[in-house]
């Protein structure tokens, strides 16, 4: 399913593989995306049109979350693509009846300690899997922002209902909710370096 897989070098699919002239234009468009200029800009949206995304820029958002710094490089989380309808409901009454949950795409990132084969005591191997999840995460983000696409970061979860809707033992660390916005809103404004910055 995956062009990467076969291409690991790769973080986006084969140039070939755009279908159409209007995605080669957008495909050449993220390419050369400054990353600063996407930071700066993204914003959570709540609000998605009724559109799919194209399976091409899924796959890019996918495969930069799999670029995403790992303690150890064990990659110590699982990402579920939710296509059902069925569990997308599920995962709205998991997360406090957020509506907004049923997007267009919805990612769980869940937390794989296992995979961390590293020497630590088991609370050190949850904490590198949380922050491997949340990173991982994060990346698809800026990834989705970059290819026009909005998201909305959903942390208040009962882990217990996301796991059955999911049908895992792995516990969520987020939900992820994409889709091509309504509006493009505009970035909130944020505190003041010398207000942040502790030089000690």
């Amino acid at each position: 399913m995956y062009s990467r897989d076969n291409h690991p070098e790769l973080l986006y699919p084969k140039k070939e593989e755009v279908s159409s002239i209007e995605e080669e234009r957008q495909y050449e468009e993220v390419v050369q995306t400054n990353v600063f200029n996407v930071m700066l800009n993204r914003r959570s949206q709540r609000k998605f049109e009724n559109k799919a995304v194209e399976d091409w820029k899924i796959e890019m958002i996918l495969a930069a979350a799999d670029t995403a710094p790992t303690a150890g490089g064990f990659q110590g989380f699982e990402i579920f693509h939710v296509n059902s309808s069925e569990i997308k409901v599920k995962l709205v009454e998991a997360a406090n009846k957020q509506p907004y949950v049923n997007a267009p795409l919805v990612l769980v990132f869940c937390m794989n300690s296992e995979r961390v084969k590293m020497n630590f005591p088991p609370n050190i191997l949850k904490k590198f899997s949380l922050q491997d999840a949340t990173l991982a995460a994060a990346y698809s983000q800026l990834a989705a922002h970059a290819l026009g696409l909005s998201s909305i970061w959903i942390g208040m979860i009962n882990e217990d209902k996301v796991m059955e809707a999911l049908g895992t033992n792995l516990v969520p660390a987020t939900i992820l909710c994409l889709g091509y916005p309504q509006k493009m809103l505009q970035p909130k404004p944020k505190r003041s370096l010398i207000e942040l910055i502790h030089t000690i």
